[in-house]
């Protein structure tokens, strides 16, 4: 048996896991959230110079609290903070949360990326995320939309519309591995600005266009960046249903980074806030842990990179857009 993508393509392969999106076209911004059937362990890893986080620390493998109820990834810079509080409180009203007494605290760790310069209507008077939070949390199940959708709706690239993404691998063992990413970086998921893509050595199946790698590679010292306008981030989660705990998580977290270098050019850049969560349901315990999370970390690293371009390989026009998509370009 060879590792194979498992039959959505997309994280919530790993069985109970639940994602759900939703936005404001209007606003050009949106909240994505993640969640399952039962609390899961998960870690976090940082490797962008500017991160925007809620309840992050808690994630560090010496932490008292071990698992968490849901993660939220969402547009709208600090204010996007606020959608974790929309998906504590829908958790808090079905009885979910970590247990102090007879009192029940939903654990909703967030992450945001800036989208405020991309053509939207930002002249709010209340702030939309808490309700964009709470309405993602109700819309969570197995299938939802890639591209410009969730925290994707807002994204953007160097010379491209960003996006949602989402891959899943399937490995010999049985173990699944997913990734879920919101596109939003300085770099370029393409090649020279051209229609490859940076990740095109990890694809499967033609799932971003079969165009396979460039033919050629530009010098890459001074690629086209948003850099000026400092609106920038790539946020992303990576799941297994394998027995991970705290510190295992971190590790794979740490190795999907791998998969935001091989997909996007620049990245972890001091003007992107880069960062990945992990996430074990604990389904498949593990025969070899030390070598198994080596084959963990690649598998994440890859669906991390195959999952970015099929965001930006998904992202659909709209009114009012700052910059083309690709399929406007390339098809």
């Amino acid at each position: 048996m060879t590792a194979s993508p498992g039959p959505a393509n997309l994280i919530t392969d790993v069985p109970g896991l639940a994602v759900g999106n939703a936005q404001d076209d209007a606003i050009k911004t949106g909240v994505t959230v993640l969640t399952a059937d039962a609390p899961f362990t998960a870690g976090v890893h940082v490797m962008g110079g500017a991160p925007g986080s809620r309840e992050t620390d808690l994630l560090a493998p010496d932490r008292t609290v071990t698992q968490v109820d849901a993660l939220v990834l969402s547009g709208g810079s600090a204010f996007g903070l606020d959608s974790a509080s929309g998906v504590a409180e829908g958790l808090h009203a079905r009885g979910r949360g970590f247990a102090v007494g007879a009192v029940r605290v939903p654990i909703v760790p967030a992450a945001i990326l800036f989208d405020l310069l991309n053509g939207g209507e930002k002249d709010w008077k209340a702030s939309p995320y808490k309700a964009l939070g709470a309405a993602a949390l109700d819309t969570a199940g197995a299938q939802f939309t890639l591209g410009t959708a969730g925290a994707g709706t807002g994204a953007t690239t160097a010379t491209l519309k960003g996006g949602l993404g989402s891959a899943s691998l399937v490995l010999p063992s049985g173990v699944t591995v997913g990734a879920l990413v919101a596109v939003n970086a300085l770099g370029s998921a393409t090649v020279g600005g051209g229609r490859h893509f940076w990740a095109a050595p990890f694809e499967m199946n033609d799932e971003f266009g079969g165009l396979g790698p460039a033919p050629a590679y530009p010098d890459t010292t001074r690629p086209p960046t948003k850099l000026a306008a400092h609106a920038n981030t790539t946020i992303g989660i990576v799941a297994t249903d394998a027995a991970l705990d705290k510190p295992a998580c971190t590790r794979m977290a740490t190795a999907a980074h791998d998969g935001l270098a091989r997909a996007l050019v620049p990245s972890h850049t001091p003007m992107d806030g880069d960062l990945v969560f992990a996430v074990a349901t604990g389904a498949h315990d593990l025969d070899a842990p030390l070598a198994d999370a080596l084959v963990l970390g690649h598998a994440a690293a890859s669906c991390m990179a195959r999952a970015i371009a099929r965001a930006v390989f998904a992202a659909t026009p709209a009114p009012g857009d700052a910059l083309p998509c690709w399929s406007d370009r390339h098809t």
